[in-house]
């Protein structure tokens, strides 16, 4: 990528994650949260950090398809919203038992376990919460947002994040043949990125189709090269660089790809998947421009 587009690039993400902060900012008010422990919490978590890819995908598919911002950042913040109830539950000491997360202290660390069990749960709920939105007598944006929530539920449900996860907590100390893998990989963290994808594309009223078809077949090879390039920089990274502890999948005896083929195979597969997913937006013609800059930047990225 050229230096000037990778700085309109920078410069368009920036926008989007200050976007989607001001969003969560307000999502996450809370006039009436149980107790101010479970709201600071939940802030805590959500506010002031991440690479915020999955919303900037949101609002990358759905500008490029003509919709108007406004109209993105319902899905965008749900979609962020489910990432963070992620982390904290994956950072628990029954799962990963991470103490950094995002360069500071994991939610059950700066708060309780149970407080952190609880943070996950209410962001969960205020994903779907945000989702429907307010009553409405469109027909067509009700059937959209059913769509979204939709999309969301089978993104993180069995056949998505939670059913890789499960995947991954039961392949600890083994050594996974490359198909198990990927099907791992696709689940517990391609099938959210790839739900970012459908969420900016429905939001945009494209719910079938050529267009929808290219665009899932994009977020499946993008969300594939996000997580291959992961395991890369768990290896390469630093924690400085990562927010979090290098290292740790190794620690873990966890199965990835440098692990099971090697660091060079597992560039060449980013770098695969990487072209797949360019390869799939030719349906979109010069639309495309900004998901393919987004493209270069996960497969290029440093953190």
């Amino acid at each position: 990528m050229s230096e000037p587009a990778r700085g309109a690039l920078d410069s368009r993400i920036a926008a989007y994650r200050e976007r989607i902060e001001s969003v969560l900012d307000s999502v996450l008010a809370l006039p009436d949260p149980g107790t101010t422990r479970l709201r600071d919490a939940m802030r805590y978590s959500s506010l002031g950090g991440g690479k915020r890819l999955r919303p900037v995908l949101v609002y990358t598919t759905g500008t490029a398809l003509g919709a108007p911002l406004e109209r993105l950042d319902a899905p965008a913040a749900a979609v962020e919203l489910i990432h963070v109830y992620s982390l904290v539950h994956d950072d628990l000491p029954a799962m990963d038992d991470d103490d950094l997360r995002r360069g500071r202290p994991t939610c059950h660390k700066a708060f309780d376990e149970a407080t952190a069990i609880l943070t996950g749960d209410a962001l969960q709920a205020l994903s779907f919460q945000v989702l429907a939105g307010e009553p409405t007598t469109d027909v067509v944006e009700a059937a959209a947002r059913l769509d979204m929530i939709r999309l969301l539920a089978l993104g993180i449900g069995t056949l998505g994040m939670a059913g890789g996860q499960a995947i991954d907590l039961e392949s600890v100390g083994r050594r996974l043949e490359l198909p198990m893998l990927e099907d791992m990989h696709r689940r517990k963290t391609g099938a959210l990125i790839e739900t970012s994808v459908m969420l900016g594309a429905v939001a945009a009223g494209v719910r079938a189709g050529p267009v929808y078809g290219a665009l899932r077949e994009f977020g499946a090879a993008i969300g594939l090269a996000f997580q291959i390039q992961d395991d890369i920089l768990d290896v390469a990274g630093t924690t400085e660089q990562l927010g979090k502890f290098a290292g740790a999948d190794a620690a873990r005896d966890k199965p990835t790809y440098p692990s099971i083929v090697g660091m060079a195979e597992a560039r060449r597969a980013a770098a695969e998947q990487h072209d797949r997913a360019i390869a799939a937006l030719a349906p979109l013609g010069e639309r495309a421009a900004g998901l393919v800059e987004l493209a270069h930047f996960v497969t290029g990225r440093g953190n």
